[in-house]
């Protein structure tokens, strides 16, 4: 018997695949008007790629900005590659989607915010087998509502 639809999971996937679109559009044809991303990411992922001085500096999460300068923005099914300028030093980063745990572009007002398994507050739910549901009703637990609008200023 199925354990349920992991609606969580399901919409990660769904947004991390739109940082894919936007990325290759922009690797296309480059920031178009405004556009710029913070890209705030897990440095201690393990598939995370960026020089010992950046993961030394910030060994936990690392914010990148793309905006003025980048070179070489690689885009793939798990995850970008892209050059970025560290005070006069370039500097080549991979950063899979898997990493990623905010995406915002300020210039539209627009950001994502993924939680990690640790911030959740628990599990989801057991599939309950019984057919007695006014037993387990005070247990239920209510749906997770997720919203862009605390993205917005």
């Amino acid at each position: 018997m199925s354990q349920g639809i992991d609606y969580g999971n399901l919409m990660h996937e769904a947004m991390r695949g739109l940082i894919q679109k936007v990325l290759i559009g922009v690797s296309e044809t480059g920031l178009p008007g405004d556009h710029h991303f913070f890209i705030t990411f897990d440095t201690a992922h393990p598939d995370v790629e960026l020089a010992d001085w950046l993961s030394d500096r910030y060994p936990g999460e690392m914010t990148v900005v793309m905006q003025h300068w980048f070179d070489g923005l690689d885009v793939t099914d798990e995850g970008f590659s892209v050059t970025l300028n560290f005070g006069d030093a370039p500097e080549r980063l991979y950063i899979p989607y898997d990493a990623i745990k905010t995406f915002v572009d300020p210039s539209v007002e627009f950001g994502l915010k993924f939680e990690s398994p640790e911030d959740r507050d628990g599990e989801p739910p057991e599939p309950d087998d019984s057919d007695d549901d006014d037993e387990d009703e005070g247990e239920k637990k209510d749906a997770e509502i997720v919203s862009l609008d605390s993205f917005r200023k």
